[in-house]
């Protein structure tokens, strides 16, 4: 599995598109994005990350910068999306992080 990661409108659909020579249909296919969006609906993130790593690539959008949240439950889910990516990480073969359109290869191997 490859994961990818970097700031909202990075590039990181565009950059697993290319690394894997995908068309629209295919990535579709064979990729899950947003899955920091999936955090609040599952409580278990060791589960989650298992089935989330069945894909071939795995996108999340990093959460962690900027002002931390005030509202308790936005901050559970700030940290908890954390934990997911670093569970994500650890089960990759490959980590990318994107930023400005820019891939760097954090762990693993990627041609582009």
């Amino acid at each position: 599995m490859i994961f990818i990661t970097g700031p909202l409108f990075s590039g990181k659909k565009d950059v697993a598109k290319a690394l894997m020579h995908w068309d629209d249909e295919a990535f579709s296919k064979n990729a899950v994005w947003d899955v920091q969006d999936l955090v609040s609906q599952n409580a278990d993130l060791q589960t989650l990350s298992e089935t989330l790593s069945q894909k071939q690539v795995v996108i999340a959008t990093e959460v962690g910068a900027g002002v931390v949240p005030a509202d308790p439950k936005e901050r559970a889910q700030r940290e908890a999306t954390g934990r997911l990516c670093c569970l994500l990480a650890q089960k990759a073969d490959t980590v990318i992080r994107v930023f400005c359109g820019i891939p760097t290869v954090l762990k693993g191997e990627a041609s582009f």
